[in-house]
């Protein structure tokens, strides 16, 4: 159980403004990661022994950290830069035949395409209803999507356009053994989910988490690291780094060989801190929090007549809000927010999108639905 002191050093460890309400986009990192990155950045600036030892173990803290959020042996960690990359990684490594919404955000998209286009693997899409009216990816609709042929499914874990929580563990029971692929950027850190029914989980460090820019992971399944060929993996991910012989190595055994290149040291202990932070007070916690924050902006919104386009229910929404405007003035009115000093993201012509976190107030979420009020 977290200790009211505990949650009182997490939430002192942020100083962002007080009407951020954008971390969908970008999650401001704790003064925690900023004093690692700058640690490190000295000792990098020294050298010596003791720098070299210790920028190089940071990656095995980073994993570490993974692991004990994760609930992921270690040995089925690799690290990397972002979610787009993890994703690139695991889309050259799939064989056969990929389903994927055409709504998903574009990097859960173009590593298929990508991917398709090198001869490696189909792409599949399953209905989709465009930006103006994106479809939910339940498990009915990848139900009624299903081939024999389909080998994997890519989804998000929440969407990043309605903030839909999908139901993983219901996806998973309809696919069965195919693989499932996760784009967990806009959930992970921030709801308490079983993440081992995905085959391949990748996160980046930027948003919820708020780890900075430049880290990220994939954490595998045992049947996922089986079964996604490591193509993309280069000399870091092989035996005998250090032996430079000019012959090719074995492959590392566990899911460090899709690993690239050398992963910048100040990046994995920012994502190292950050995700130690997160645990110091456990993401069921975060969960609990954010929601009772959403749950006041829901009703500050319905209270000034603007449209909530996002879930209601608990089970099905994380950390996003979106608030809609069927007469195209979304412009305008994300005008206002900004110039009231919110920050929120603009979505077209018809929704503006808030992300709260657990340091955000309930003061500053009325204060956002006010200023939304102010035009009616």
């Amino acid at each position: 159980m977290t200790s009211a002191l505990h949650e009182i050093e997490y939430l002192e460890s942020f100083a962002e403004e007080e009407l951020y309400l954008n971390h969908a986009s970008y999650g401001p990192p704790s003064r925690q990661v900023v004093a690692t990155t700058q640690h490190l950045q000295n000792l990098a600036m020294a050298g010596g022994v003791h720098a070299s030892a210790t920028l190089h173990s940071e990656d095995a803290r980073a994993r570490a950290a993974v692991a004990a959020l994760t609930g992921t042996p270690i040995e089925r960690i690799a690290l990397t830069t972002s979610t787009s990359l993890g994703l690139m990684q695991i889309a050259f490594g799939v064989s056969g035949e990929v389903l994927v919404s055409p709504d998903e955000f574009p990097a859960n998209v173009y590593p298929w395409r990508r991917a398709e286009a090198a001869g490696l693997l189909a792409m599949r899409m399953m209905p989709g209803g465009g930006a103006s009216a994106p479809t939910r990816v339940t498990p009915e609709l990848i139900r009624d999507s299903l081939t024999p042929s389909i080998t994997a499914v890519a989804v998000s874990a929440v969407d990043f356009r309605t903030g839909y929580r999908a139901d993983l563990a219901g996806i998973r029971d309809v696919i069965g053994e195919r693989l499932l692929v996760v784009d967990g950027i806009q959930g992970f850190g921030v709801i308490d989910t079983d993440w081992a029914v995905a085959d391949a989980l990748a996160v980046g460090g930027q948003k919820w988490v708020r780890g900075g820019w430049g880290n990220g992971f994939v954490a595998f399944s045992d049947r996922g690291l089986d079964a996604i060929r490591p193509v993309l993996g280069s000399w870091a991910g092989a035996e005998e780094t250090g032996l430079y012989d000019g012959l090719e190595h074995e492959i590392l055994p566990d899911a460090r060989r899709h690993t690239i290149t050398n992963l910048s040291p100040f990046s994995m202990g920012s994502l190292a801190s950050a995700l130690e932070l997160a645990s110091s007070i456990g993401v069921a916690r975060i969960e609990e929090l954010i929601a009772g924050t959403v749950d006041v902006l829901i009703d500050a919104l319905d209270g000034v007549g603007v449209a909530v386009l996002s879930p209601r229910e608990r089970a099905r929404r994380a950390g996003i809000v979106v608030a809609g405007f069927p007469n195209g003035s979304a412009g305008p009115a994300h005008a206002a927010l900004t110039d009231a000093g919110v920050t929120a993201t603009l979505h077209g012509t018809d929704r503006i999108r808030f992300a709260v976190h657990a340091t955000t107030t309930d003061d500053a979420v009325r204060a956002a639905a006010r200023v939304l009020g102010s035009r009616h």
